[in-house]
């Protein structure tokens, strides 16, 4: 049997990149979820996000690994994910790495963990990613409670397809959620280029819209979107490899055609 054939535009080569914790579970997360557990610092996923079979490649790379290695790792992945922790204050190593990824015109996507602890701070892990020179941070995701009443995420894009259902079942929680999904359309739509003057009611986006509107400010480098983790028994990744799939680029669509099959 020969080789499976593999379109490099479904291909996702990624750096994790963090707080070392942090990192090292959601790297192990990923290479259970690739078939092979063991330890290691990369690990294949196939991965299927909108009925397309993606290969994410991914490389695992703490804050402690010295900045040189930082920095190539960085620079020659098509896309990067940060790990934050939201407990942890200041995260200098974090704010460094997103700097770095930004002077290479690396796409970057963040996932804040640890929101079940008592020193969580959400608002200001998005806080330090706008304050990254670069980009705007994108929230798709909130926590669900805070600190040890933290229950869960709220995904935002799917939310006004099923309104008067959230609405009821999110309770307190749908006035803060309706607040942060207007803030995620009015950045992903304000500069449409047919029409961007337009102003549609936020019901009335397409979700394919959505998701390609993030998917091109997320490649030129303009957004960086923002997900929660799941909590700490939970093993659930799926979330973080649709992101990866949807909105980080291709090796084609950074010109490096060359590291499409050599990652």
């Amino acid at each position: 049997m020969g080789a499976k054939a593999i379109d490099p535009q479904t291909i996702r080569n990624v750096t994790i990149i963090g707080d070392p914790d942090e990192t090292t579970r959601v790297a192990h997360l990923l290479r259970r979820r690739s078939g092979r557990p063991g330890s290691g610092t990369r690990a294949t996923v196939d991965w299927k996000t909108g009925r397309v079979e993606h290969t994410i490649r991914i490389a695992a790379l703490t804050s402690h690994a010295p900045m040189a290695e930082l920095e190539r790792s960085i620079r020659v992945a098509d896309g990067v994910v940060a790990v934050v922790n939201a407990a942890a204050n200041p995260i200098p190593h974090v704010e460094t790495m997103l700097r770095v990824a930004d002077d290479h015109q690396v796409a970057r996507l963040c996932l804040i963990n640890g929101l079940d602890h008592p020193a969580a701070d959400f608002d200001r892990c998005v806080r330090t990613i706008a304050d990254t020179r670069g980009a705007v941070p994108l929230a798709l995701q909130i926590p669900l409670g805070a600190h040890p009443t933290f229950e869960g995420v709220i995904d935002l894009l799917p939310l006004w397809a099923l309104e008067s259902l959230a609405a009821e079942l999110y309770g307190s929680h749908w006035e803060v959620a309706e607040r942060w999904y207007g803030n995620l359309v009015k950045t992903v739509m304000e500069q449409v280029p047919s029409d961007p003057n337009a102003s549609p009611a936020r019901c009335d986006i397409p979700l394919d819209q959505l998701h390609h509107r993030i998917r091109y400010l997320t490649r030129i480098g303009d957004v960086v979107p923002v997900l929660c983790g799941a909590a700490p028994m939970s093993d659930d990744i799926a979330t973080l490899l649709d992101a990866i799939a949807r909105y980080l680029p291709s090796p084609m669509d950074v010109c490096q055609p060359e590291h499409a099959l050599d990652y």
